[in-house]
Protein backbone atom coordinates (compact mmCIF):
# COMPACT_ATOMS: atom_id res chain seq x y z
CA UNK A 1 0.00 0.00 0.00
CA UNK A 2 1.33 3.59 -1.05
CA UNK A 3 0.81 6.78 0.79
CA UNK A 4 1.13 9.77 -1.40
CA UNK A 5 0.80 13.38 -0.13
CA UNK A 6 3.21 15.29 -2.39
CA UNK A 7 0.17 16.22 -4.57
CA UNK A 8 -3.51 15.48 -3.62
CA UNK A 9 -4.04 13.11 -0.98
CA UNK A 10 -4.10 9.40 -2.55
CA UNK A 11 -3.39 6.05 -0.79
CA UNK A 12 -3.01 3.57 -3.22
CA UNK A 13 -3.13 -0.92 -3.32
CA UNK A 14 -1.49 -1.86 -5.86
CA UNK A 15 -3.18 -0.59 -8.85
CA UNK A 16 -6.40 0.29 -6.84
CA UNK A 17 -7.28 3.57 -5.41
CA UNK A 18 -8.29 3.52 -1.83
CA UNK A 19 -11.39 5.11 -1.27
CA UNK A 20 -10.88 7.10 1.77
CA UNK A 21 -14.43 8.86 2.75
CA UNK A 22 -15.20 12.41 2.85
CA UNK A 23 -13.29 15.68 3.57
CA UNK A 24 -12.92 15.49 7.23
CA UNK A 25 -12.50 11.98 7.27
CA UNK A 26 -9.63 12.69 4.68
CA UNK A 27 -7.97 15.27 6.77
CA UNK A 28 -7.70 13.19 9.62
CA UNK A 29 -5.50 10.85 7.30
CA UNK A 30 -4.00 13.62 6.28
CA UNK A 31 -2.78 14.77 10.10
CA UNK A 32 -1.50 11.62 10.70
CA UNK A 33 0.66 11.27 7.61
CA UNK A 34 2.27 14.23 8.17
CA UNK A 35 3.32 12.68 11.29
CA UNK A 36 3.86 8.93 10.50
CA UNK A 37 5.25 6.58 12.93
CA UNK A 38 4.59 9.24 15.82
CA UNK A 39 1.42 9.31 18.29
CA UNK A 40 -0.91 11.96 17.06
CA UNK A 41 -3.48 13.16 20.41
CA UNK A 42 -6.67 13.15 20.17
CA UNK A 43 -6.72 17.00 21.40
CA UNK A 44 -4.66 17.93 18.60
CA UNK A 45 -6.83 15.94 16.18
CA UNK A 46 -9.37 17.82 17.72
CA UNK A 47 -8.01 21.24 17.37
CA UNK A 48 -6.20 20.56 14.02
CA UNK A 49 -9.74 19.60 12.09
CA UNK A 50 -12.44 21.60 13.99
CA UNK A 51 -10.53 24.90 15.46
CA UNK A 52 -12.00 26.48 18.45
CA UNK A 53 -15.51 25.07 17.77
CA UNK A 54 -15.82 21.50 17.91
CA UNK A 55 -19.17 19.62 18.22
CA UNK A 56 -20.34 18.32 21.31
CA UNK A 57 -20.01 14.58 19.65
CA UNK A 58 -16.60 15.39 18.31
CA UNK A 59 -14.61 12.47 20.10
CA UNK A 60 -17.56 9.80 18.67
CA UNK A 61 -17.46 11.25 15.29
CA UNK A 62 -13.61 10.85 15.18
CA UNK A 63 -13.69 7.17 16.29
CA UNK A 64 -16.23 6.32 13.40
CA UNK A 65 -13.50 8.67 11.60
CA UNK A 66 -10.62 5.95 12.48
CA UNK A 67 -12.80 3.44 12.23
CA UNK A 68 -13.75 3.29 8.44
CA UNK A 69 -10.24 4.57 7.59
CA UNK A 70 -8.95 1.20 9.87
CA UNK A 71 -11.45 -0.91 7.74
CA UNK A 72 -9.58 0.62 4.24
CA UNK A 73 -5.82 0.65 5.33
CA UNK A 74 -5.83 -2.53 7.63
CA UNK A 75 -6.26 -3.06 11.24
CA UNK A 76 -1.71 -3.06 11.26
CA UNK A 77 -1.70 0.09 9.89
CA UNK A 78 -3.80 2.70 11.33
CA UNK A 79 -3.38 1.76 15.16
CA UNK A 80 -4.72 3.44 18.85
CA UNK A 81 -1.93 4.34 20.76
CA UNK A 82 -2.13 6.91 23.68
CA UNK A 83 -3.05 9.74 24.16
CA UNK A 84 -4.33 9.19 20.05
CA UNK A 85 -3.63 7.24 17.15
CA UNK A 86 -0.50 6.03 14.97
CA UNK A 87 -0.44 5.49 11.56
CA UNK A 88 2.79 2.86 11.33
CA UNK A 89 4.63 2.80 7.58
CA UNK A 90 6.99 1.43 6.28
CA UNK A 91 9.49 4.45 5.04
CA UNK A 92 8.79 3.25 1.13
CA UNK A 93 5.27 3.41 1.84
CA UNK A 94 5.30 7.21 2.19
CA UNK A 95 6.37 9.32 -1.13
CA UNK A 96 7.32 12.17 1.54
CA UNK A 97 9.93 9.39 3.16
CA UNK A 98 10.90 8.77 -0.45
CA UNK A 99 11.43 12.02 -0.93
CA UNK A 100 13.60 12.53 1.64
CA UNK A 101 15.89 9.66 1.33
CA UNK A 102 16.54 10.56 -2.37
CA UNK A 103 17.62 13.94 -0.61
CA UNK A 104 19.50 12.14 1.90
CA UNK A 105 21.74 10.29 -0.99
CA UNK A 106 22.03 13.46 -2.95
CA UNK A 107 23.97 14.92 -0.27
CA UNK A 108 27.00 12.48 -0.47
CA UNK A 109 27.08 12.41 -4.75
CA UNK A 110 28.96 14.23 -6.87
CA UNK A 111 27.13 16.81 -9.07
CA UNK A 112 26.38 14.53 -11.85
CA UNK A 113 24.83 11.62 -9.85
CA UNK A 114 23.50 14.33 -7.40
CA UNK A 115 21.21 16.41 -10.31
CA UNK A 116 20.07 13.05 -11.72
CA UNK A 117 18.71 11.64 -8.05
CA UNK A 118 17.12 15.38 -7.26
CA UNK A 119 15.33 14.80 -10.21
CA UNK A 120 13.77 11.78 -9.05
CA UNK A 121 12.99 13.03 -5.81
CA UNK A 122 11.32 16.37 -7.66
CA UNK A 123 9.20 13.77 -10.09
CA UNK A 124 7.92 12.63 -6.82
CA UNK A 125 5.80 15.58 -6.72
CA UNK A 126 2.56 15.51 -8.36
CA UNK A 127 1.29 19.12 -7.64
CA UNK A 128 1.18 21.39 -4.68
CA UNK A 129 1.40 19.30 -2.13
CA UNK A 130 -2.12 17.93 0.26
CA UNK A 131 -3.25 20.15 -2.86
CA UNK A 132 -7.14 19.34 -1.81
CA UNK A 133 -6.36 20.86 1.65
CA UNK A 134 -5.12 23.82 0.06
CA UNK A 135 -7.78 26.35 1.75
CA UNK A 136 -7.79 24.35 5.20
CA UNK A 137 -6.66 26.02 7.84
CA UNK A 138 -5.56 22.90 9.58
CA UNK A 139 -3.10 22.22 6.62
CA UNK A 140 -1.53 25.44 5.86
CA UNK A 141 1.61 25.27 7.60
CA UNK A 142 2.56 21.81 6.68
CA UNK A 143 1.59 22.86 2.79
CA UNK A 144 3.92 25.43 3.93
CA UNK A 145 6.49 23.19 5.14
CA UNK A 146 6.57 20.60 2.07
CA UNK A 147 6.71 22.84 -0.17
CA UNK A 148 9.85 24.42 1.61
CA UNK A 149 11.77 21.30 0.67
CA UNK A 150 10.41 21.03 -2.54
CA UNK A 151 12.04 24.41 -3.17
CA UNK A 152 15.58 23.21 -1.22
CA UNK A 153 15.41 20.36 -3.53
CA UNK A 154 15.15 22.05 -6.37
CA UNK A 155 18.08 24.75 -5.48
CA UNK A 156 20.49 21.87 -5.20
CA UNK A 157 19.28 20.24 -8.15
CA UNK A 158 20.75 23.71 -9.91
CA UNK A 159 23.61 24.19 -7.81
CA UNK A 160 24.58 20.20 -8.97
CA UNK A 161 23.77 21.48 -12.42
CA UNK A 162 26.03 24.86 -12.31
CA UNK A 163 28.42 22.34 -11.25
CA UNK A 164 28.09 20.72 -14.55
CA UNK A 165 28.49 24.04 -16.25
CA UNK A 166 25.10 23.79 -17.39
CA UNK A 167 24.53 27.81 -16.21
CA UNK A 168 23.07 28.95 -19.79
CA UNK A 169 20.49 26.26 -20.10
CA UNK A 170 19.60 27.28 -16.10
CA UNK A 171 19.10 31.21 -17.00
CA UNK A 172 15.86 30.87 -18.13
CA UNK A 173 14.43 28.48 -15.71
CA UNK A 174 16.31 30.81 -13.04
CA UNK A 175 14.48 34.12 -14.54
CA UNK A 176 11.25 32.67 -13.75
CA UNK A 177 11.55 30.84 -10.24
CA UNK A 178 13.13 34.37 -9.41
CA UNK A 179 9.58 35.80 -10.64
CA UNK A 180 7.89 33.01 -8.50
CA UNK A 181 9.98 33.85 -5.42
CA UNK A 182 11.13 37.15 -5.63
CA UNK A 183 12.49 37.52 -1.89
CA UNK A 184 14.55 34.31 -2.18
CA UNK A 185 17.65 35.19 -2.19
CA UNK A 186 19.78 31.90 -3.06
CA UNK A 187 18.07 31.39 -6.52
CA UNK A 188 19.19 35.19 -6.81
CA UNK A 189 22.73 34.27 -6.41
CA UNK A 190 21.91 31.43 -8.43
CA UNK A 191 20.77 33.26 -11.50
CA UNK A 192 23.95 35.82 -11.07
CA UNK A 193 25.95 32.78 -11.21
CA UNK A 194 24.91 31.86 -14.40
CA UNK A 195 24.20 34.81 -16.18
CA UNK A 196 28.12 35.57 -15.42
CA UNK A 197 29.65 32.06 -16.25
CA UNK A 198 27.24 32.33 -19.33
CA UNK A 199 28.99 35.84 -20.50
CA UNK A 200 26.39 37.85 -19.65
CA UNK A 201 28.15 39.98 -16.57
CA UNK A 202 25.91 43.34 -16.73
CA UNK A 203 22.77 41.34 -16.60
CA UNK A 204 24.70 39.27 -13.78
CA UNK A 205 24.80 42.69 -11.49
CA UNK A 206 21.81 44.50 -12.65
CA UNK A 207 20.10 40.97 -11.03
CA UNK A 208 21.56 42.15 -8.21
CA UNK A 209 20.46 45.67 -8.38
CA UNK A 210 17.05 43.90 -9.11
CA UNK A 211 17.40 41.99 -5.41
CA UNK A 212 18.19 45.25 -3.74
CA UNK A 213 14.92 46.85 -5.07
CA UNK A 214 13.13 44.30 -4.12
CA UNK A 215 14.37 43.94 -0.71
CA UNK A 216 14.07 47.65 0.45
CA UNK A 217 10.80 47.95 -0.87
CA UNK A 218 8.91 44.97 0.21
CA UNK A 219 11.43 44.81 3.60
CA UNK A 220 13.26 47.26 3.88
CA UNK A 221 16.47 45.24 4.10
CA UNK A 222 19.49 45.51 2.16
CA UNK A 223 20.71 41.49 0.48
CA UNK A 224 22.54 39.17 2.66
CA UNK A 225 26.46 39.55 2.87
CA UNK A 226 26.69 36.68 1.11
CA UNK A 227 24.65 38.35 -1.72
CA UNK A 228 26.60 41.39 -1.52
CA UNK A 229 30.12 39.79 -1.52
CA UNK A 230 28.90 37.93 -4.64
CA UNK A 231 28.48 41.43 -6.40
CA UNK A 232 31.69 42.90 -5.25
CA UNK A 233 33.36 39.42 -6.92
CA UNK A 234 31.27 39.84 -10.02
CA UNK A 235 32.50 43.69 -9.98
CA UNK A 236 36.12 42.52 -9.70
CA UNK A 237 35.80 39.22 -12.38
CA UNK A 238 36.86 36.87 -9.54
CA UNK A 239 38.51 33.82 -11.02
CA UNK A 240 36.90 31.81 -8.65
CA UNK A 241 33.34 32.07 -9.92
CA UNK A 242 34.85 30.92 -12.92
CA UNK A 243 34.59 27.00 -13.79
CA UNK A 244 37.56 25.68 -13.34
CA UNK A 245 36.66 22.66 -11.78
CA UNK A 246 33.88 19.95 -11.56
CA UNK A 247 32.31 21.66 -8.82
CA UNK A 248 31.17 25.02 -8.83
CA UNK A 249 33.07 27.71 -7.17
CA UNK A 250 31.56 28.44 -3.63
CA UNK A 251 30.04 32.00 -3.28
CA UNK A 252 32.76 34.08 -1.48
CA UNK A 253 31.69 33.54 1.97
CA UNK A 254 32.61 30.75 4.51
CA UNK A 255 29.08 29.60 5.43
CA UNK A 256 27.43 26.38 3.08
CA UNK A 257 25.44 28.70 0.75
CA UNK A 258 23.77 25.25 -0.43
CA UNK A 259 21.15 25.93 2.02
CA UNK A 260 19.05 29.23 2.70
CA UNK A 261 20.76 31.70 5.10
CA UNK A 262 19.73 30.54 8.63
CA UNK A 263 19.10 33.41 10.95
CA UNK A 264 17.04 34.15 14.52
CA UNK A 265 14.27 37.37 14.23
CA UNK A 266 13.86 39.29 16.93
CA UNK A 267 10.62 41.45 16.48
CA UNK A 268 10.22 43.43 20.27
CA UNK A 269 6.93 45.14 21.17
CA UNK A 270 9.18 48.65 22.03
CA UNK A 271 12.47 49.80 22.22
CA UNK A 272 12.55 49.00 25.91
CA UNK A 273 12.14 45.44 25.16
CA UNK A 274 14.88 44.97 22.72
CA UNK A 275 17.94 43.93 25.29
CA UNK A 276 15.73 40.95 26.62
CA UNK A 277 15.30 39.90 23.48
CA UNK A 278 18.87 40.28 22.29
CA UNK A 279 20.40 38.87 25.62
CA UNK A 280 18.87 35.55 23.95
CA UNK A 281 19.16 36.31 20.67
CA UNK A 282 22.51 37.06 20.55
CA UNK A 283 23.76 33.79 22.81
CA UNK A 284 22.07 31.45 20.65
CA UNK A 285 23.26 33.34 17.30
CA UNK A 286 27.15 32.50 18.62
CA UNK A 287 26.75 28.57 19.04
CA UNK A 288 25.77 27.43 16.10
CA UNK A 289 26.23 30.39 13.70
CA UNK A 290 23.28 32.06 12.84
CA UNK A 291 22.39 35.87 11.61
CA UNK A 292 20.33 37.68 14.18
CA UNK A 293 17.17 39.56 12.10
CA UNK A 294 15.88 42.27 14.57
CA UNK A 295 12.66 43.85 13.55
CA UNK A 296 10.81 46.76 15.17
CA UNK A 297 7.26 47.37 14.25
CA UNK A 298 5.34 50.62 14.95
CA UNK A 299 2.14 51.57 14.26
CA UNK A 300 2.78 55.83 13.36
CA UNK A 301 4.66 56.81 10.93
CA UNK A 302 6.32 59.34 13.32
CA UNK A 303 7.75 56.71 15.26
CA UNK A 304 9.61 54.75 12.25
CA UNK A 305 12.75 57.69 12.43
CA UNK A 306 13.68 56.85 16.23
CA UNK A 307 12.60 52.87 15.72
CA UNK A 308 15.15 52.51 12.97
CA UNK A 309 17.93 54.37 14.77
CA UNK A 310 17.30 51.97 17.88
CA UNK A 311 17.80 48.67 16.15
CA UNK A 312 20.36 50.30 13.54
CA UNK A 313 22.42 50.92 16.79
CA UNK A 314 21.99 47.22 18.28
CA UNK A 315 22.75 46.18 14.90
CA UNK A 316 26.29 47.80 14.51
CA UNK A 317 26.69 46.92 18.37
CA UNK A 318 26.02 43.27 17.52
CA UNK A 319 28.51 42.90 14.14
CA UNK A 320 31.13 44.72 16.13
CA UNK A 321 30.51 41.92 18.58
CA UNK A 322 31.44 39.27 15.99
CA UNK A 323 27.79 38.22 15.47
CA UNK A 324 26.06 38.46 11.74
CA UNK A 325 22.91 41.14 12.02
CA UNK A 326 20.32 42.89 10.12
CA UNK A 327 18.25 45.20 11.14
CA UNK A 328 14.73 46.93 9.70
CA UNK A 329 11.86 48.53 11.13
CA UNK A 330 8.26 49.45 8.85
CA UNK A 331 5.31 50.79 9.93
CA UNK A 332 2.50 47.84 10.21
CA UNK A 333 -1.34 47.70 10.99
CA UNK A 334 -1.17 43.97 11.92
CA UNK A 335 2.07 43.42 13.33
CA UNK A 336 1.36 40.00 13.69
CA UNK A 337 0.62 38.58 10.36
CA UNK A 338 4.02 40.84 9.26
CA UNK A 339 5.75 39.40 11.37
CA UNK A 340 5.02 35.74 10.02
CA UNK A 341 5.27 36.90 6.57
CA UNK A 342 8.95 38.13 7.58
CA UNK A 343 9.63 34.81 9.11
CA UNK A 344 8.33 32.78 6.41
CA UNK A 345 10.58 35.09 4.29
CA UNK A 346 13.75 35.02 5.86
CA UNK A 347 13.65 30.93 6.60
CA UNK A 348 14.53 32.05 10.21
CA UNK A 349 14.71 28.78 12.71
CA UNK A 350 13.43 30.51 16.11
CA UNK A 351 10.95 34.03 15.70
CA UNK A 352 11.75 35.58 19.29
CA UNK A 353 9.00 37.89 20.34
CA UNK A 354 8.05 39.47 24.12
CA UNK A 355 5.01 39.92 26.22
CA UNK A 356 4.30 41.42 29.56
CA UNK A 357 2.80 39.35 32.22
CA UNK A 358 -0.08 41.03 33.25
CA UNK A 359 -1.23 40.43 29.53
CA UNK A 360 0.16 37.03 28.84
CA UNK A 361 -2.80 34.58 28.94
CA UNK A 362 -5.19 36.78 26.88
CA UNK A 363 -2.87 37.84 24.29
CA UNK A 364 -1.69 33.97 23.81
CA UNK A 365 -5.62 33.05 23.01
CA UNK A 366 -5.86 36.21 20.94
CA UNK A 367 -4.45 39.20 18.96
CA UNK A 368 -1.41 39.75 17.24
CA UNK A 369 0.63 36.92 19.50
CA UNK A 370 -2.42 34.80 18.67
CA UNK A 371 -1.48 35.27 15.06
CA UNK A 372 1.87 34.99 15.86
CA UNK A 373 1.60 31.23 17.67
CA UNK A 374 -0.51 30.32 14.83
CA UNK A 375 1.26 31.29 11.64
CA UNK A 376 4.88 31.22 12.33
CA UNK A 377 6.73 28.16 10.27
CA UNK A 378 9.56 27.87 12.85
CA UNK A 379 9.78 27.56 16.36
CA UNK A 380 8.49 30.39 18.42
CA UNK A 381 10.06 31.64 21.69
CA UNK A 382 8.16 34.42 23.94
CA UNK A 383 9.74 36.05 26.44
CA UNK A 384 7.67 36.89 29.37
CA UNK A 385 9.16 40.55 30.16
CA UNK A 386 9.10 42.11 33.56
CA UNK A 387 12.07 43.05 35.81
CA UNK A 388 13.67 39.35 35.96
CA UNK A 389 17.20 39.23 33.98
CA UNK A 390 18.74 36.21 32.19
CA UNK A 391 21.60 34.92 34.40
CA UNK A 392 23.79 33.04 31.65
CA UNK A 393 26.18 31.26 34.54
CA UNK A 394 23.11 29.71 35.80
CA UNK A 395 21.52 26.15 34.41
CA UNK A 396 18.58 26.20 31.99
CA UNK A 397 15.68 24.29 33.60
CA UNK A 398 12.79 22.37 31.20
CA UNK A 399 9.70 21.00 32.47
CA UNK A 400 9.21 18.06 29.98
CA UNK A 401 6.25 15.79 29.94
CA UNK A 402 6.79 14.32 26.21
CA UNK A 403 3.99 16.95 24.31
CA UNK A 404 5.00 18.09 20.83
CA UNK A 405 5.49 21.89 21.86
CA UNK A 406 7.48 20.34 24.80
CA UNK A 407 10.18 18.58 22.58
CA UNK A 408 10.77 21.87 21.13
CA UNK A 409 11.13 23.53 24.58
CA UNK A 410 14.38 20.72 25.12
CA UNK A 411 15.88 21.76 21.75
CA UNK A 412 16.01 25.63 22.77
CA UNK A 413 16.52 25.13 26.29
CA UNK A 414 20.10 22.62 24.92
CA UNK A 415 20.93 24.56 22.34
CA UNK A 416 20.81 27.73 24.67
CA UNK A 417 22.78 25.83 27.43
CA UNK A 418 25.18 24.96 24.69
CA UNK A 419 25.67 28.62 23.73
CA UNK A 420 26.18 29.72 27.51
CA UNK A 421 28.44 26.85 28.56
CA UNK A 422 26.00 25.35 31.61
CA UNK A 423 23.79 22.23 32.21
CA UNK A 424 20.59 21.37 31.13
CA UNK A 425 18.24 20.39 33.90
CA UNK A 426 15.03 18.21 32.37
CA UNK A 427 12.35 18.25 35.01
CA UNK A 428 9.94 15.63 34.66
CA UNK A 429 7.00 14.03 37.36
CA UNK A 430 7.83 12.09 40.86
CA UNK A 431 6.12 8.54 40.80
CA UNK A 432 4.04 7.19 43.27
CA UNK A 433 5.37 3.19 44.19
CA UNK A 434 2.56 2.56 46.10
CA UNK A 435 0.30 3.55 42.96
CA UNK A 436 2.24 1.90 41.14
CA UNK A 437 3.00 4.92 39.20
CA UNK A 438 6.46 5.05 37.41
CA UNK A 439 8.11 8.50 37.61
CA UNK A 440 9.59 10.28 34.50
CA UNK A 441 13.22 9.50 34.36
CA UNK A 442 13.50 7.32 31.67
CA UNK A 443 11.50 9.74 29.57
CA UNK A 444 13.89 12.38 31.10
CA UNK A 445 16.87 9.61 30.32
CA UNK A 446 16.15 9.92 26.53
CA UNK A 447 15.80 13.37 26.30
CA UNK A 448 19.35 13.64 27.51
CA UNK A 449 21.10 11.33 25.53
CA UNK A 450 19.41 12.90 22.48
CA UNK A 451 20.67 16.46 23.82
CA UNK A 452 24.23 14.74 24.46
CA UNK A 453 24.55 13.49 21.42
CA UNK A 454 23.89 16.59 19.54
CA UNK A 455 24.93 19.58 21.45
CA UNK A 456 27.34 17.56 23.90
CA UNK A 457 26.22 19.31 27.19
CA UNK A 458 25.60 17.52 30.58
CA UNK A 459 22.13 17.11 31.56
CA UNK A 460 20.57 16.73 34.75
CA UNK A 461 17.22 15.20 35.89
CA UNK A 462 14.97 16.39 38.41
CA UNK A 463 11.82 15.02 39.70
CA UNK A 464 9.01 17.18 41.35
CA UNK A 465 5.56 16.32 42.21
CA UNK A 466 3.04 17.93 39.80
CA UNK A 467 1.83 21.31 40.15
CA UNK A 468 2.94 24.69 40.02
CA UNK A 469 4.53 25.55 43.15
CA UNK A 470 7.39 22.31 42.73
CA UNK A 471 8.10 23.41 39.75
CA UNK A 472 8.53 27.39 40.92
CA UNK A 473 10.59 25.84 44.04
CA UNK A 474 12.63 23.77 41.19
CA UNK A 475 13.20 26.72 39.36
CA UNK A 476 14.97 28.97 41.95
CA UNK A 477 18.39 27.89 40.70
CA UNK A 478 17.58 28.53 37.18
CA UNK A 479 19.22 31.07 34.73
CA UNK A 480 16.44 30.58 32.36
CA UNK A 481 12.95 28.50 32.54
CA UNK A 482 11.56 27.77 29.13
CA UNK A 483 8.28 26.04 28.91
CA UNK A 484 6.82 24.07 26.07
CA UNK A 485 2.66 25.74 25.33
CA UNK A 486 -0.30 23.36 25.98
CA UNK A 487 -1.09 21.92 22.85
CA UNK A 488 -4.65 23.08 23.97
CA UNK A 489 -3.26 26.69 23.92
CA UNK A 490 -5.56 28.18 20.70
CA UNK A 491 -8.56 26.92 23.04
CA UNK A 492 -7.46 27.52 26.68
CA UNK A 493 -4.19 29.53 26.43
CA UNK A 494 -1.98 28.90 29.19
CA UNK A 495 -3.73 26.86 31.56
CA UNK A 496 -3.69 27.62 35.20
CA UNK A 497 -0.96 25.38 35.84
CA UNK A 498 1.84 26.83 33.61
CA UNK A 499 0.27 30.30 34.10
CA UNK A 500 0.86 30.48 37.51
CA UNK A 501 4.54 28.94 37.01
CA UNK A 502 5.32 31.49 34.66
CA UNK A 503 4.26 34.44 36.62
CA UNK A 504 5.51 33.02 40.48
CA UNK A 505 9.08 31.70 38.73
CA UNK A 506 12.09 33.74 39.88
CA UNK A 507 13.79 33.42 36.97
CA UNK A 508 12.81 34.91 33.46
CA UNK A 509 10.70 32.89 31.53
CA UNK A 510 10.63 31.29 27.66
CA UNK A 511 7.34 29.99 26.09
CA UNK A 512 8.04 27.74 23.23
CA UNK A 513 5.98 26.81 20.29
CA UNK A 514 7.64 24.38 18.26
CA UNK A 515 7.17 24.62 14.35
CA UNK A 516 7.31 22.44 11.46
CA UNK A 517 11.06 23.37 10.44
CA UNK A 518 14.05 21.90 12.40
CA UNK A 519 15.03 23.55 15.56
CA UNK A 520 18.16 25.42 16.00
CA UNK A 521 20.19 22.43 17.53
CA UNK A 522 19.34 20.07 14.14
CA UNK A 523 22.38 19.44 12.16
CA UNK A 524 21.98 22.25 8.59
CA UNK A 525 21.47 19.14 6.52
CA UNK A 526 18.24 18.16 8.05
CA UNK A 527 15.36 19.72 6.63
CA UNK A 528 12.00 18.15 8.93
CA UNK A 529 12.13 17.81 13.02
CA UNK A 530 10.94 13.97 12.43
CA UNK A 531 14.61 12.64 10.49
CA UNK A 532 17.22 14.42 13.84
CA UNK A 533 14.84 14.59 16.76
CA UNK A 534 12.62 11.81 16.77
CA UNK A 535 15.11 8.85 14.99
CA UNK A 536 18.09 10.59 17.35
CA UNK A 537 15.63 9.25 20.25
CA UNK A 538 15.35 6.06 18.42
CA UNK A 539 11.43 6.69 18.74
Amino acid sequence: MEFRILGPLEVRDGNRLVSLGGPRQRAVLAVLLTRANEVVSTDRLIDELWGDEPPGTVMNVLQSYVSHLRKELGPDVLLTRAPGYLIELEPDQLDLRRFERFLDVARAEGPEEAAETLREALDLWRGPALADFAYEPFAQAEIARLEELRRVALERRIEADLALARHAELVGELEGLVAKHPLREHLRAQLMLALYRSGRQAEALEAYQSARRVLVDELGIDPSPALQELERAILRQDRSLDMTSARPAPAPEPRDTSFPQRAILAAPQSDGSLDGLLALAERLARRPPRDVILARLVTDGAELPQANAAVQEHRDALVARGVGARAAAFTSVQPGEDIVRLASQQDVDLLLVDVAPEQLDEAISSGELGVILAGAPCDVGVLVTGDRALVADRPVLVPFGGADHEWAAAEIGAWLASAQGVSLRLLGTAGDPKEGKRDASLLLASVALMVQQIAGIATEPVLAEPGAEPVIRAAEEAGLLVVGLPSTWRQEGLGATRLAVVLGARPPVLLVRGGLRPGGLAPQESLTRFTWTLAGTGV
